[in-house]
Protein backbone atom coordinates (compact mmCIF):
# COMPACT_ATOMS: atom_id res chain seq x y z
CA UNK A 1 0.00 0.00 0.00
CA UNK A 2 1.29 3.46 -0.86
CA UNK A 3 2.05 5.68 2.10
CA UNK A 4 -0.38 8.51 1.48
CA UNK A 5 -2.36 8.29 4.73
CA UNK A 6 0.48 9.11 7.13
CA UNK A 7 0.36 12.46 8.95
CA UNK A 8 3.99 12.91 7.99
CA UNK A 9 2.98 12.97 4.34
CA UNK A 10 -0.30 14.84 4.85
CA UNK A 11 0.65 17.54 2.34
CA UNK A 12 0.60 14.98 -0.47
CA UNK A 13 -2.54 15.27 -2.53
CA UNK A 14 -4.78 12.24 -2.20
CA UNK A 15 -4.22 9.79 -5.05
CA UNK A 16 -1.05 11.51 -6.28
CA UNK A 17 1.27 8.64 -5.38
CA UNK A 18 -0.96 6.08 -7.08
CA UNK A 19 -1.22 8.21 -10.22
CA UNK A 20 2.54 8.73 -10.37
CA UNK A 21 3.33 5.02 -10.05
CA UNK A 22 0.71 4.09 -12.64
CA UNK A 23 1.81 6.67 -15.19
CA UNK A 24 5.52 6.20 -14.57
CA UNK A 25 5.35 2.65 -15.90
CA UNK A 26 8.82 1.09 -16.12
CA UNK A 27 10.61 4.44 -16.05
CA UNK A 28 12.78 5.58 -13.17
CA UNK A 29 12.81 8.79 -11.16
CA UNK A 30 16.33 10.25 -11.12
CA UNK A 31 17.30 13.03 -8.73
CA UNK A 32 20.12 15.30 -9.85
CA UNK A 33 21.78 18.32 -8.29
CA UNK A 34 24.70 19.46 -6.21
CA UNK A 35 26.20 17.70 -3.21
CA UNK A 36 24.13 18.74 -0.23
CA UNK A 37 20.94 19.32 -2.22
CA UNK A 38 19.22 16.45 -0.39
CA UNK A 39 19.05 13.90 -3.18
CA UNK A 40 19.56 10.88 -0.92
CA UNK A 41 17.35 12.08 1.94
CA UNK A 42 14.53 13.16 -0.35
CA UNK A 43 15.01 10.13 -2.60
CA UNK A 44 14.62 7.65 0.25
CA UNK A 45 11.43 9.30 1.46
CA UNK A 46 10.03 9.62 -2.05
CA UNK A 47 10.70 5.93 -2.73
CA UNK A 48 8.99 4.97 0.54
CA UNK A 49 5.99 7.12 -0.34
CA UNK A 50 5.70 5.47 -3.76
CA UNK A 51 6.58 2.00 -2.45
CA UNK A 52 9.42 1.81 -4.98
CA UNK A 53 13.05 0.69 -4.53
CA UNK A 54 15.63 3.37 -3.80
CA UNK A 55 19.21 3.34 -5.05
CA UNK A 56 21.99 5.80 -4.29
CA UNK A 57 24.47 5.79 -7.17
CA UNK A 58 27.42 6.75 -4.96
CA UNK A 59 26.69 3.89 -2.56
CA UNK A 60 26.38 1.50 -5.49
CA UNK A 61 29.76 2.68 -6.82
CA UNK A 62 31.37 2.14 -3.43
CA UNK A 63 29.88 -1.35 -3.18
CA UNK A 64 31.07 -2.28 -6.67
CA UNK A 65 34.60 -0.98 -6.06
CA UNK A 66 34.78 -2.00 -2.39
CA UNK A 67 36.22 1.47 -1.79
CA UNK A 68 34.84 4.77 -0.57
CA UNK A 69 34.33 7.57 -3.08
CA UNK A 70 37.17 9.48 -1.41
CA UNK A 71 39.48 6.47 -1.77
CA UNK A 72 38.56 6.02 -5.44
CA UNK A 73 39.40 9.68 -6.09
CA UNK A 74 42.65 9.45 -4.15
CA UNK A 75 43.80 6.18 -5.68
CA UNK A 76 42.58 6.34 -9.27
CA UNK A 77 41.54 9.94 -9.91
CA UNK A 78 38.30 11.63 -10.89
CA UNK A 79 38.29 10.38 -14.50
CA UNK A 80 38.32 6.75 -13.33
CA UNK A 81 35.52 7.51 -10.87
CA UNK A 82 33.39 9.13 -13.59
CA UNK A 83 33.72 6.08 -15.85
CA UNK A 84 32.59 3.83 -13.03
CA UNK A 85 29.77 6.21 -12.21
CA UNK A 86 28.55 6.13 -15.80
CA UNK A 87 28.44 2.31 -15.81
CA UNK A 88 26.67 2.09 -12.48
CA UNK A 89 23.97 4.59 -13.47
CA UNK A 90 23.36 2.76 -16.75
CA UNK A 91 22.90 -0.46 -14.77
CA UNK A 92 20.53 1.18 -12.28
CA UNK A 93 18.42 2.55 -15.12
CA UNK A 94 17.64 -1.00 -16.24
CA UNK A 95 15.91 -1.85 -12.95
CA UNK A 96 12.97 0.54 -13.17
CA UNK A 97 10.79 1.73 -11.79
CA UNK A 98 13.30 2.86 -9.16
CA UNK A 99 14.08 6.15 -7.44
CA UNK A 100 17.77 6.90 -8.07
CA UNK A 101 19.91 9.57 -6.41
CA UNK A 102 22.93 10.50 -8.51
CA UNK A 103 26.23 12.09 -7.53
CA UNK A 104 26.64 15.81 -8.06
CA UNK A 105 28.74 15.49 -11.22
CA UNK A 106 26.94 12.58 -12.88
CA UNK A 107 24.53 14.69 -14.95
CA UNK A 108 27.41 16.58 -16.56
CA UNK A 109 28.18 13.55 -18.72
CA UNK A 110 26.25 13.77 -22.01
CA UNK A 111 25.89 9.99 -22.39
CA UNK A 112 24.52 9.70 -18.87
CA UNK A 113 22.03 12.51 -19.53
CA UNK A 114 20.86 10.76 -22.69
CA UNK A 115 20.43 7.46 -20.88
CA UNK A 116 18.47 9.18 -18.10
CA UNK A 117 16.29 10.98 -20.66
CA UNK A 118 15.48 7.66 -22.33
CA UNK A 119 14.67 5.69 -19.17
CA UNK A 120 13.64 8.17 -16.49
CA UNK A 121 12.04 11.38 -15.40
CA UNK A 122 14.85 13.57 -14.04
CA UNK A 123 14.37 16.09 -11.24
CA UNK A 124 16.83 18.81 -10.31
CA UNK A 125 16.79 19.57 -6.59
CA UNK A 126 17.88 23.18 -6.84
CA UNK A 127 19.54 24.69 -3.77
CA UNK A 128 21.43 27.94 -3.24
CA UNK A 129 25.10 28.16 -2.36
CA UNK A 130 24.71 29.08 1.30
CA UNK A 131 22.42 26.12 2.01
CA UNK A 132 24.68 23.72 0.12
CA UNK A 133 27.79 24.89 1.92
CA UNK A 134 26.10 24.77 5.31
CA UNK A 135 25.23 21.13 4.67
CA UNK A 136 28.45 19.87 3.09
CA UNK A 137 30.90 21.55 5.46
CA UNK A 138 29.70 19.25 8.23
CA UNK A 139 31.13 16.24 6.42
CA UNK A 140 34.65 15.29 5.42
CA UNK A 141 33.71 12.82 2.67
CA UNK A 142 33.58 15.29 -0.23
CA UNK A 143 36.79 14.78 -2.28
CA UNK A 144 36.24 17.82 -4.49
CA UNK A 145 36.13 20.09 -1.43
CA UNK A 146 39.25 18.80 0.32
CA UNK A 147 41.20 21.91 -0.64
CA UNK A 148 41.62 25.46 0.64
CA UNK A 149 38.62 27.78 0.15
CA UNK A 150 35.98 25.03 -0.16
CA UNK A 151 33.12 27.54 -0.46
CA UNK A 152 34.76 29.11 -3.50
CA UNK A 153 35.23 25.67 -5.03
CA UNK A 154 31.57 24.88 -4.35
CA UNK A 155 30.50 28.19 -5.89
CA UNK A 156 32.53 27.47 -9.03
CA UNK A 157 31.06 23.97 -9.30
CA UNK A 158 27.55 25.33 -8.87
CA UNK A 159 28.04 28.00 -11.54
CA UNK A 160 29.44 25.41 -13.96
CA UNK A 161 26.82 22.76 -13.34
CA UNK A 162 23.61 24.78 -13.05
CA UNK A 163 23.07 25.13 -16.84
CA UNK A 164 23.35 21.36 -17.16
CA UNK A 165 21.07 20.64 -14.20
CA UNK A 166 18.54 22.93 -15.87
CA UNK A 167 18.21 20.31 -18.64
CA UNK A 168 16.44 17.98 -16.20
CA UNK A 169 12.78 17.25 -16.86
CA UNK A 170 11.63 19.03 -13.70
CA UNK A 171 13.08 21.47 -11.18
CA UNK A 172 12.05 21.51 -7.52
CA UNK A 173 13.60 23.90 -4.98
CA UNK A 174 15.53 22.34 -2.12
CA UNK A 175 15.65 24.62 0.88
CA UNK A 176 15.84 24.60 4.66
CA UNK A 177 12.50 22.93 5.33
CA UNK A 178 11.61 19.41 6.54
CA UNK A 179 12.48 16.77 3.95
CA UNK A 180 8.88 15.59 3.75
CA UNK A 181 7.89 19.06 2.51
CA UNK A 182 10.27 18.74 -0.43
CA UNK A 183 9.06 15.16 -1.02
CA UNK A 184 5.48 16.44 -1.28
CA UNK A 185 6.57 19.11 -3.77
CA UNK A 186 8.52 16.59 -5.85
CA UNK A 187 5.52 14.28 -5.92
CA UNK A 188 3.21 17.14 -6.92
CA UNK A 189 5.56 18.12 -9.76
CA UNK A 190 5.74 14.50 -10.94
CA UNK A 191 1.97 14.14 -10.76
CA UNK A 192 1.41 17.25 -12.88
CA UNK A 193 4.06 16.31 -15.41
CA UNK A 194 2.95 12.71 -15.88
CA UNK A 195 -0.68 13.80 -16.10
CA UNK A 196 0.20 16.35 -18.80
CA UNK A 197 1.95 13.57 -20.74
CA UNK A 198 -1.21 11.50 -20.77
CA UNK A 199 -4.21 13.67 -19.86
CA UNK A 200 -6.72 10.86 -20.31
Amino acid sequence: MLRTDSKKYSRIEEGAAERVVERLGARNIVLVGMMGAGKTSVGRRLAATLNLPFKDADQEIEAAANLTIADIFATYGEAHFREGEKKVIRRLLTTGPTVIATGGGAFEDAETREAIANDAVSIWLKADLDLLFDRVRRRSNRPLLRKPNPKEILADLLARREPTYALATLTVPSRDVPHHTVVAEVLSALDKFLTSENPS
